[in-house]
Formats: C-alpha cells, structure tokens, sequence
C-alpha cells in the first residue's frame, strides 16, 4: 500500500488508515471481530490505526491493543483524549490534569508503554492552549507519548497553537485529524492549506459522510446507526441540504459507473488525491466493508474526474454547514457574549 509522510513527523504512514471507532458497543464489534478486522487490516498494508479513549467509553482502545498485540510496534498507533467518561465535574478538557490522566489511562488500556500520536479531541476553549502544549510537551519528553495532534480544530486555533508554541519554547501540534468528503470541503479554503505551511500532516475521517457517500442512504429511508444517533439532523432526509446530497450522490454514481468502481471507492479516492492528506480513515464494522474500502488504496483519481466531481460540488465550501462536528467558539454559543448588557 502507498506509504505517504505525516507531516514533519517523518512518520511513513498508509494511505489508508484504520478507524477503530466501530470497536467495541458503538460499532457492535466484540474481540473476535476486533481482531479479525485488525488482522486483515495489518495484512494489507495499513499501518496506521488511530482510535479515541471516548470511543465506546475505552472500549475500542481495549479491544485495539488486544488485537495488535505482538505487532504493535510494526505500526503507527494514534489515539484521542479530551471528552469526559465519567460526569465528574473534573473529567474532559485539555488542563495538564486532565490530559495526563487521560493519556495514563489510555496507554493501560491500549497495553502499551507509548502512543505515537496523541490527539486533542477538539477544541478546549476553557484552557489556554500554552497550558495544554506545556503539558503534551512534558508527555513527550518522558517518551508517554512521540507525537501530539489536534482534532477537527478551526483554522484561527490551529495558527494560534504554532504560535504559541514557538513563542512559549514548547513542541508544537504535528498533526490535524479532520472531517473531509466531497460533501464537506470547507477546509479547502484554510485547514488544509495552512496544514501545508506548517508542514502539518492530515488524518481524515469521515470521507464517506456517515455513509452518504456509500449509498447506504436512501430517499425515504430512515437512517439508524451510532453516527445517526449522534447527528440526527444530518439524516434528517426531508431537508434542502439533504435532497441536494441525494441529488450529488446520483451524479457521482455516473462518474463511478463510468469509471467501473464503487461509490465509496470513488469518495475514498476523492479524498485522498489532495496533496496535504497524509492518511484516510477508514472505519469498517465487518470485513465486507474493510476489503471494499481497501480496493480505494490503489486507485487514482485523473483531472478530468476531479473536474467532474468540482462541478457537482464547489471547491472549498460544504454542502451543509450544519453537518460540521466542531465546538461553537463561546463568542457564538453564548448569547450573552453578543449581547450588551
């Protein structure tokens, strides 16, 4: 499988990586499952795997860790903290406390005494960000962690964040990990570009929109899966937004029939033809999905494709805004903020 460089990491990563999400109770995906899936996964090439310790509340990191066991150190192994698992007042955030007790954890549940990527699960707005890289920046040089990242990070943070470290003498944010499809390319315009400058390497997740860009949503058909439960509005299939997406997907069929793939293979090919990616999650549940998503590695997308696919959607802009996973800065979630008093 193509090997491409994370950023200035120099870390040689897969094309496609593995999105371990759907491991554990989310996902329906037991131990046995967890270890075939990962299994297939190392022998096609990915080296990559990258799971989060809110996944199924620490489940997915177990199960992860368990099914790579002895070939652990034969790959990239990238994990998330930031979202609480316990309704403890204390819990989440990215204060010194919390990370290090998130990144303790994780490296227990992953069996591991490293984590080669750590990652900022979205943005803390209630921290300073010269608290948070002083702490990832202790985690790195006691060898916890190799590399830290961000996670679906607006791009004022992410430039903010490179600041901050080079004034503040601290390690700075390596990586962004990021919702990119053909439906979402607002990043386009300033994430991915300014990946580029700061020599950032990109992880992306979701290239099929929650299953939108493999067909599994239908006119007329309610959508019921984790992701529909944690984004009703986004299958919620009455809207403007979602009859243009039904509409989109149908022209992106013919582009895909013409080409003699799938529709995945097609938006996983998209995705990764941008040259600030580094690597592509992908998130199966069974093998079928896995070796489906696989034949994506090898295949690349001409000019003229890529025009075709501009002309369905926009360069640089999305096709419902409302669908992006990012923390409201308080300036626009708190009303009282845009308020004289």
């Amino acid at each position: 499988m193509e090997q491409r460089t994370l950023g200035g990491t120099g870390l040689p990563v897969s094309v496609l990586g593995f999105g371990a999400m759907n491991l554990g109770a989310w996902g329906k995906v037991d131990q046995e499952g967890a270890n075939t899936l990962v299994g297939a996964a190392l022998d096609a090439g990915i080296t990559l795997f990258d799971t989060a310790d809110a996944y199924s509340r620490g489940e997915s990191e177990t199960l992860l860790g368990k099914a790579l066991g002895s070939r652990r150190d034969d790959i990239v192994l990238a994990t998330k903290g930031r979202n609480p698992l316990t309704d403890s007042p204390l819990a989440g955030g990215a204060s010194r406390r919390y990370i290090y007790q998130a990144v303790e954890a994780s490296l227990r549940r992953l069996g591991t005494d490293h984590i080669d990527l750590y990652q900022i699960h979205r943005p803390d707005w209630a921290t300073d960000l010269e608290e948070t890289l002083g702490a990832l920046t202790d985690l790195q040089r006691e060898g916890k962690i190799r590399s830290f990242g961000s996670s679906t990070f607006p791009a004022h943070s992410i430039v903010e964040a490179q600041w901050v470290a080079k004034e503040r003498g601290l390690s700075r944010f390596m990586t962004e990990q990021v919702a990119y499809s053909i439906f979402q390319r607002a990043i386009e315009a300033d994430v991915l570009p300014l990946a580029q400058q700061y020599r950032m390497g990109i992880l992306i997740w979701s290239p099929l929109a929650n299953g939108w860009l493999a067909g599994s949503v239908k006119r007329g058909q309610q959508v019921t899966s984790q992701r529909a439960n944690l984004a009703r509005n986004e299958f919620d299939t009455s809207t403007p937004e979602a009859q243009r997406k039904f509409d989109i997907v149908d022209g992106l069929q013919v582009i895909a029939d013409d080409l003699g793939v799938s529709l995945a293979e097609l938006a996983l090919a998209f995705v990764k033809s941008h040259p600030a990616v580094s690597t592509v999650l992908i998130g199966p549940r069974t093998p079928h999905h896995l070796e489906q998503n696989l034949r994506a590695a090898d295949l690349t997308l001409d000019a003229a494709t890529l025009d075709r696919i501009d002309a369905l959607t926009r360069p640089g802009t999305d096709v419902a805004p409302q669908d992006r996973y990012e923390v409201p800065v308080p300036a626009i979630a708190d009303k009282r903020l845009r308020r004289i008093s």
